[in-house]
């Protein structure tokens, strides 16, 4: 029988609002004992059984106290009473899966809105930003170091594939 080793399934949001400079995104920093101090966008690990979009507005919440409103590429539907649970079917902005690196994951990627205020420290996570994604575009080609692996990739994905109009 094949079996992993720490192996992770994430929910992960892009929490995005239309500020004064057009669309901009939420970046934190990484506030985790041992890891770089670099930007990412909130989101974490699934609990057994949770639902990713639970799992996501749960991670929301605990790193950046704010409450997801709506998904902006959600079309999910539930389908109940399956021969051998339950079965929750729904179309992310993206999905990733690492092919190398420090930890072996795949997670699924929500372009989400969001109410509320962000926390200055959540669950290890701090200072967070709204960011215009015209910046964003420099940023990621200028000064990619200032980004988690994760969140990098996210980024350009973004940037090539939903930003177009931005």
């Amino acid at each position: 029988m094949f079996r992993r080793k720490d192996f992770y399934v994430n929910a992960r949001a892009v929490i995005e609002r239309e500020g004064e400079h057009g669309r901009e995104v939420l970046l934190q920093l990484r506030a985790k004992p041992g890891e770089p101090h670099t930007l990412e966008l909130p989101g974490g690990q699934l609990d057994p059984f949770e639902s990713i979009p639970a799992a996501l507005r749960r991670e929301v919440k605990e790193e950046t106290g704010m409450t997801v409103t709506t998904f902006l590429d959600d079309s999910r539907a539930t389908t109940s009473g399956a021969p051998g649970g339950d079965v929750e079917c729904l179309t992310p902005a993206f999905v990733y899966q690492t092919t190398r690196g420090p930890v072996d994951s795949v997670g699924f990627f929500f372009r989400v809105q969001a109410s509320g205020e962000p926390l200055t420290h959540g669950d290890h996570a701090e200072a967070p930003r709204w960011v215009p994604v015209c910046d964003l575009r420099i940023q990621i080609h200028s000064r990619p170091e200032d980004f988690n692996w994760l969140t990098l990739a996210a980024l350009r994905h973004l940037n090539a594939h939903a930003w177009a109009d931005a």
